[in-house]
């Protein structure tokens, strides 16, 4: 029985963590609070920054997995010496690294994103997320660690909290049938990633040596933009069809001198005003992975009102 680290339990550690154990691997988990140990997942509490402490409390294990989530306004510092850490976990322990990425590093799309666009991002937290994919590769072609890297577009799924899902933060306005305000342009369409499909494709990459050496993308539902989204999910809640703006710029901007995360969503504004699709074709092609149907994405997440409203 393979043993599973996963470093972070927020909803994608928490969703790797299920479904490894569903498949009877031994897993642990790897958090700054800890938590509380069950037959089927070991939680232990360990800074994720602390290189000698991660790497001993990963020990033995044959994959790590990379499921942490700095505060958003925090990525430029506290991602390197996390990144610096697992690298250094990954490489005492000879455990497959597998990171969970995003669509940063592309910076502003030119059109359809895949493994293979460029990573050319001007703004703060894209070069973040580039020079760690960047670090992860060199050390791999080194020979030091063996690393790969899925990356998903924005999350949706029951399992979501609201303050990291576009879609699910408004589950409740929906329910409630008021006016839904978005970020950016809400008729441009989007890739949304659904969490269980996350999970898998982190597996998947981690089990499979075809995986090792480049990034992949999780498989999504044909894109959708912010308000067909919305409308499909309000129709799975009997509600009816939403009322969806988007919220001024220079709203956000105002708003961002108090809020930091705020601050951080105007600085990646090309992420909402133009379409922001992944191809996950080369994913299917080789692992035989595909996405949820959408309508049954927008079921479980309908389910989640029940806790929203």
């Amino acid at each position: 029985m393979a043993l599973h680290v996963i470093v972070g339990k927020g909803p994608v550690g928490t969703a790797t963590a299920d479904l490894l154990a569903h498949r009877g691997h031994h897993v642990r988990v790897l958090s700054r609070s800890g938590g509380t140990s069950t037959d089927a997942v070991e939680h232990r509490q360990v800074d994720a920054a602390d290189a000698d402490a991660l790497a001993a409390a990963a020990g033995g294990a044959d994959v790590v997995y990379n499921a942490v989530n700095p505060p958003y306004h925090r990525w430029a510092t506290d991602w390197p010496p996390v990144a610096a850490a697992l690298l250094t976990a990954a490489e005492r322990t000879g455990a497959v690294l597998v990171t969970m990425g995003n669509l940063y590093g592309y910076g502003a799309p030119a059109g359809p994103m895949g493994p293979e666009t460029p990573l050319a991002a001007t703004d703060v937290k894209g070069r973040v997320r580039a020079a760690m994919w960047r670090d992860a590769l060199a050390a791999h072609e080194a020979g030091r660690v063996r690393v790969t890297e899925a990356r998903a577009a924005d999350f949706v799924g029951p399992q979501v909290p609201a303050a990291q899902s576009h879609l699910v933060r408004q589950l409740d306005t929906l329910h409630r049938g008021r006016r839904a305000w978005v970020v950016g342009d809400p008729d441009v369409p989007r890739s949304w990633a659904y969490l269980p499909d996350v999970a898998a494709t982190l597996v998947t990459l981690g089990a499979d040596e075809r995986a090792l050496g480049r990034a992949w993308h999780v498989p999504s539902a044909p894109p959708r933009s912010q308000r067909r989204a919305l409308t499909d999910l309000a129709a799975a809640l009997g509600a009816p069809p939403p009322r969806v703006r988007g919220i001024p710029w220079p709203v956000l901007r105002g708003l961002g001198l108090a809020a930091p995360r705020m601050r951080e969503i105007v600085d990646v504004r090309h992420q909402f005003d133009r379409p922001y699709v992944t191809d996950a074709s080369a994913t299917t092609a080789i692992f035989g992975l595909r996405a949820t149907p959408w309508d049954e994405v927008v079921a479980a997440t309908a389910r989640a009102v029940p806790a929203a409203a």
